[in-house]
């Protein structure tokens, strides 16, 4: 008895000395720039885009199911969406002409991935591991998936809408090929969201509030 209580006691003394750094290298997203070899009037953190894809890949899974009659596991879309970034918090954001010059560097990068989230995940204490593991080494074949990759493209498009109206026409050729790798998705709820969402990013504060 005295042995266990002893025992039991080490354990909860070595728990409480035991450092977790999941969430601190979380936290130094807000510190990696996106399109680094591009100049932009704003700076976007991974941060905030994986917010904006949060939310992108919520309003398609949403449309899918009530709008398209599908049945995506919304939850899961928002999951994967919130941690699709995880790796760049030690691999950094690799530039897409780089990360998809050819095959290899791109399997190779894809590998790179993969080891810098499972190195993450072996930042969570054993409790956390099964609820959170999940979504950080998401199922890439899965419909949900396909929709966070769709809604990361339209959080890419819509941040070349917003340099190209403060003038800034280096996303011009971005904006175009965006686009057109969108609608040959034929993926009706990121059309849906071209159509009637898509407009009110063109507007000022002015507009957006007079309704017009």
């Amino acid at each position: 008895m005295l042995l266990a209580w002893c025992g039991a006691e080490l354990h909860e003394k070595r728990r409480k000395t035991m450092r977790y750094d999941f969430y601190a290298f979380m936290d130094r997203m807000k510190y990696i720039k996106r399109w680094q070899l591009m100049r932009s009037v704003r700076d976007e953190n991974i941060m905030e885009h994986s917010q904006s894809v949060t939310m992108l890949a919520h309003a398609l899974a949403t449309l899918r199911n009530e709008k398209f009659g599908g049945k995506v596991d919304v939850l899961k879309t928002v999951l994967y969406a919130l941690y699709h970034e995880t790796s760049e918090v030690m691999t950094g954001d690799l530039p897409t002409p780089i990360k998809y010059y050819n095959m290899s560097i791109h399997g190779a990068y894809k590998d790179l991935e993969k080891s810098a989230c499972e190195k993450m995940v072996g930042m969570l204490p054993e409790e956390m591991k099964n609820s959170i593991a999940p979504f950080v080494l998401a199922d890439e074949m899965s419909e949900e998936y396909a929709l966070v990759k769709a809604a990361d493209r339209l959080s890419a498009y819509i941040k070349c809408l917003e340099e190209l109206r403060s003038g800034n026409t280096e996303f011009s050729k971005a904006k175009k090929s965006i686009e057109e790798d969108l609608r040959s998705r034929k993926i009706p709820e990121v059309d849906y969201f071209f159509e009637y969402f898509i407009p009110s990013f063109l507007l000022t504060l002015d507009e957006l509030e007079d309704g017009e």
